[in-house]
């Protein structure tokens, strides 16, 4: 049995034209880090919040170890929470506001101070605990307010959102952070993000929102390997995107007549479909090439470093859709030499690096 356990659960604001959480079920393991991702109005912390008990469902069930919880007030979970604001007290010192709940609940003074001791360590910030937040940087105030999270030892902590407020390399020190405490602790985290990186890099699994539900719940790899549609295909990673027709076993035929091959979404039928191409596994094209060639001209080459960001526009693609302008991911060695925007240029892909869906 998972330790949390969502079965039909649904939330709908007042004036809201469409559910906020729509008929969602969902298991989350003891021990595993889950990450709640999607875009805004996915319905992500919408769920988080019903979980936390700040909001009560529509309907549906929501069960911590077999027993219902929907109907618990937030304080009696024991679900410790980590918000996108941190919401630490002001006027406290560290120690202070880590010790609040721990003085909610009413335990002895030296229980305590045991316990901020020892959660302060875990989060390495022993040596602050009488500074007040304004002495620190926003790294240390998301810790104080992980550290009062974890005090009172609860089995799940939710995380709405807790590093979109950190530049990019005191969020990247932070999920780093968040991965040694999960491992550590084996607590149960659940992650609310919109950030598909940071999803990748925290999470054992991760479920994918849309429109209140979830499209697709899987490991990260499994996501970026395998998306189950057009949508998880372009919220995981940068895709290429052209439509047709597809014959129901791996074939695709433009508008424009170009015929393509890649692997078919399961359950995929004959009719209006959509192929998707990552752009590390496009390829300038070899003598001989003929199975998914693309002829082109090149718009733009850019120099990123560790790869060239190749921009080019398909012949076989109308100028006026989103289909005609491609990117293509091309180690430093692998962009032809000379090319400069305007000329002609043929790029290919293998079909078992390509998808099918249904449009």
């Amino acid at each position: 049995m998972a330790l949390i356990e969502i079965r039909n659960l649904c939330k709908t604001y007042p004036g809201g034209n469409a559910p906020a959480v729509d008929d969602l079920s969902l298991d989350i393991e003891a021990g595993e880090f889950l990450t709640l991702l999607g875009p805004s109005g996915s319905g992500k912390t919408s769920t988080l919040m019903l979980l936390a008990g700040f909001e009560a469902p529509t309907g549906g069930h929501i069960r911590l170890d077999g027993q219902p919880i929907e109907q618990l007030p937030a304080h009696q979970r024991g679900m410790g929470v980590v918000f996108q604001s941190y919401s630490l007290f002001p006027h406290m010192t560290v120690a202070q506001n880590v010790a609040f709940p721990l003085q909610v609940r009413k335990l002895p003074a030296a229980t305590i101070a045991t316990q901020v001791a020892s959660a302060l360590e875990t989060v390495r910030l022993a040596h602050l605990a009488d500074r007040r937040p304004a002495q620190l940087s926003g790294g240390q105030q998301q810790r104080v307010a992980l550290a009062r999270a974890l005090v009172f030892e609860p089995r799940v902590v939710l995380m709405d959102e807790p590093l979109s407020a950190l530049d990019k390399k005191l969020r990247e020190e932070m999920q780093l952070e968040i991965r040694r405490l999960h491992r550590t602790l084996g607590v149960t985290m659940v992650f609310v993000t919109h950030d598909q990186a940071e999803a990748m890099t925290l999470s054992d699994r991760v479920a994918v929102f849309n429109h209140g539900r979830v499209v697709q719940l899987a490991t990260p790899q499994q996501l970026y390997d395998a998306p189950a549609d057009v949508f998880v295909a372009g919220f995981i990673g940068d895709n290429n995107h052209l439509a047709g027709q597809a014959d129901g076993v791996g074939g695709l035929r433009t508008a424009a007549g170009l015929q393509l091959q890649g692997r078919p979404a399961a359950g995929l039928r004959p009719g209006a479909a959509t192929l998707c191409v990552r752009p590390e596994h496009l390829r300038p094209a070899r003598d001989g090439d003929a199975l998914n060639r693309l002829d082109a001209t090149v718009l733009d080459a850019i120099h990123l470093g560790d790869h060239w960001r190749l921009v080019f526009r398909l012949t076989a693609a109308p100028d006026a859709t989103a289909d005609a302008t491609w990117f293509a991911k091309l180690a430093p060695g692998a962009l032809p030499a000379g090319l400069a925007p305007g000329q002609p240029l043929a790029m290919a892909f293998d079909p078992q690096h390509a998808w099918l869906f249904a449009a």
